[in-house]
């Protein structure tokens, strides 16, 4: 699928913000609409089909959170990336929850934006002759016979790590909430026991990372969970600490 058949959705209140980041997202290649808040970007999704929603959070009327699900609940298989800014760490936990796919935050960053994008974009094409087999730089994770190999070498993990890794490089490349960590991994019951996840972190940390206080695998996404990365080709902005 070329980038002109690729068709973006702008939801955002500020006309000056939708119509520098359309000019942008048209000059790289991408269709564009503009939509001045959730209750019109819906009526523009039933109109034409859009592969991904760039979204606000903080918009008046539904809101991003709001928006953000009704557009899930509607469109399941449309990319959905939020545009946050530093201060609703907790709308965008929520977002992300609600079903959003990734997030930027304000001041926008053009290049990371269109990186978001395009992962968003290839994630939504999945790979039908996909072994069960995931590799992300050194690191080889064989599903079905449950070894992690890096480097070519084998490396022992407990049956709880193996599966908060295979979590993480399932979703490799995009931020994983603590609450959805805790939920797969441990069960229904959890979502709140964060010092608990850090120190299984920390443990698969010193196992796979070549100096585990400066993490190049899993980085931290500060007050939203943890992202899985490939060091080959990361240049991520988040925190990678704790």
């Amino acid at each position: 699928m070329g980038h002109d058949e690729l068709a973006v959705l702008l939801i955002d209140d500020d006309p000056s913000f939708r119509r520098a980041l359309r000019t942008s997202l048209s000059v790289s290649g991408y269709f564009t609409a503009e939509a001045r808040c959730g209750e019109e970007a819906l009526e523009i999704l039933g109109q034409r089909s859009f592969d991904l929603a760039l979204l606000d959070i903080n918009m008046p009327g539904m809101g991003g959170v709001r928006t953000c699900r009704e557009i899930r609940d509607r469109l399941p298989y449309i990319g959905v990336v939020m545009v946050s800014v530093r201060d609703a760490e907790s709308d965008l936990v929520q977002a992300l929850e609600a079903g959003a796919d990734d997030y930027v935050t304000k001041p926008v960053r053009f290049r990371e934006l269109l990186a978001r994008i395009g992962a968003v974009l290839r994630r939504l094409q999945p790979d039908p002759a996909a072994e069960s087999v995931i590799k992300v730089g050194d690191l080889e994770l064989d599903l079905n016979r449950h070894i992690l190999r890096r480097h070519g070498e084998p490396v022992h993990l407990t049956p709880t790590e193996f599966h908060l890794l295979a979590l993480l490089m399932q979703n490799q490349g995009f931020p994983v909430t603590h609450t959805k960590l805790l939920r797969s991994v441990w069960g229904p019951e959890y979502g709140t026991e964060l010092d608990y996840l850090r120190s299984f972190v920390k443990a698969l940390r010193k196992k796979i990372e070549t100096n585990p206080s400066e993490p190049q695998y899993i980085l931290t996404e500060p007050w939203v969970g943890y992202r899985l990365c490939n060091p080959s080709t990361s240049s991520s902005v988040s925190d990678q600490t704790n």
